[in-house]
């Protein structure tokens, strides 16, 4: 399945997993007993990954590099500093904190079948490799990093 490897853009399978949230919420049961409780919590979650992918995208644009996720070769340096202190992959952190909100908001436990997939799927076809390139451009300073910084949290 390596052809799937850094082939469809991340934002996009995040809207394909919203995607696949909202249908099994339609097509199943709904559980809301306090909606405001419920949208606060929704919005909480919707605000730290809004705050983590723009922390990942201002790091990377201090830094001048690239943030294409299908072009990894073409990153000129290691970003470390700021949000990345404290996850290697703050931007696909934060969509998952945004699918986590949707799903909250969606008021049902299955829809959270589609924040699994896109942490299964991204981890699979879009971390792996990308950690596989840094690797090979960055080399010690890379592997460095990873001992003392989590791939997810």
């Amino acid at each position: 399945m390596s052809f799937l490897e850094h082939k469809i853009p991340p934002p996009i399978i995040g809207i394909l997993s919203a995607g696949i949230m909202w249908v099994i919420a339609h097509y199943s049961f709904q559980i809301n007993p306090l909606p405001m409780l419920t949208n606060s919590i929704a919005g909480m979650f919707l605000v730290i990954g809004l705050l983590l992918d723009s922390g990942g995208l201002v790091a990377f644009i201090r830094q001048k590099t690239t943030i294409n996720p299908l072009k990894i070769e073409a990153a000129s340096s290691l970003v470390t500093r700021g949000i990345y202190r404290i996850t290697r992959n703050p931007m696909y952190l934060g969509m998952a904190f945004l699918l986590t909100g949707f799903g909250v908001w969606l008021s049902t436990p299955l829809a959270f079948v589609g924040v699994a997939f896109f942490v299964v799927y991204i981890t699979r076809f879009q971390i792996i490799p990308e950690e596989r390139v840094l690797n090979q451009l960055f080399g010690e300073e890379y592997r460095q990093y990873c001992q003392h910084v989590r791939r997810w949290l």
